[in-house]
């Protein structure tokens, strides 16, 4: 199988595409895949010339950290989440996330995700007595790995402007239902950095690997 990997040496560099040959077990992971041809002693693209190493970012290898976050065929996935059989695939086209800075390869730099979080002040002040009607979802959205993948599939997450995102409407709301005295405070702040730009399109909610009902956590905040 032959896998195409858009690379970048840097984050001011020209991105460029080279095509490695993996030869391993059938039925395996895009991560395992990364980890084989990396593994070489010295490395070759297809056509003979000597590369560097692939620079790929993973941590737990089981989808607990969200580090993996890349596009395989112009579809966002974790890699390590992400099966291919080479069986019956014969190329696979790997890139990083379009919608944050390159560092390089398919790292990519998502720290803006925590930035808004921390400017829009979405944070639990003092906490309310435990409503179990919520508990479920807030269960739920405790899981969110920050991972990015939802503002990649986003048609209206840019990269700039107000617009959050779902990572962001998630928070909003864990922070909301947990929260006692700053409620008004994130509402105000969901309303100008989520409410006025979603278009409702729901392409975070099939996207996300945790399976996150980001539909649940919007409409708590809209009815609040």
């Amino acid at each position: 199988m032959r896998v195409t990997i858009k690379r970048q040496d840097g984050p001011d560099t020209t991105p460029y595409y080279q095509t490695f040959l993996y030869e391993g077990e059938t039925r395996t992971t895009v991560a395992a895949i990364l980890e084989n041809i990396n593994y070489k002693d010295d490395l070759f693209d297809e056509n003979g010339t000597p590369s560097r190493r692939i620079r790929w970012e993973c941590s737990c290898m089981q989808k607990m950290c969200g580090a993996c976050a890349m596009v395989m065929n112009k579809k966002p996935i974790l890699a390590c989440n992400e099966f291919v059989d080479p069986a019956s695939t014969d190329l696979i086209v790997l890139e990083p996330l379009s919608k944050f800075p390159v560092i390089s390869d398919l790292c990519v730099d998502r720290s803006i995700i925590a930035t808004r979080l921390t400017e829009a002040q979405i944070y639990v002040g003092e906490k309310d007595k435990p409503n179990s009607k919520e508990f479920e979802q807030q269960y739920t959205v405790s899981k969110c790995l920050k991972c990015g993948l939802c503002l990649e599939i986003c048609p209206n997450y840019i990269g700039d402007g107000n617009f959050s995102g779902a990572a962001f409407a998630n928070e909003a709301y864990l922070s909301h239902s947990l929260s006692k005295d700053r409620k008004k405070e994130i509402a105000k702040s969901y309303k100008k950095h989520f409410s006025k730009g979603c278009s409702k399109s729901l392409a975070c909610r099939d996207t996300c690997p945790m399976k996150l009902e980001t539909l649940s956590s919007i409409g708590y905040m809209n009815r609040k």
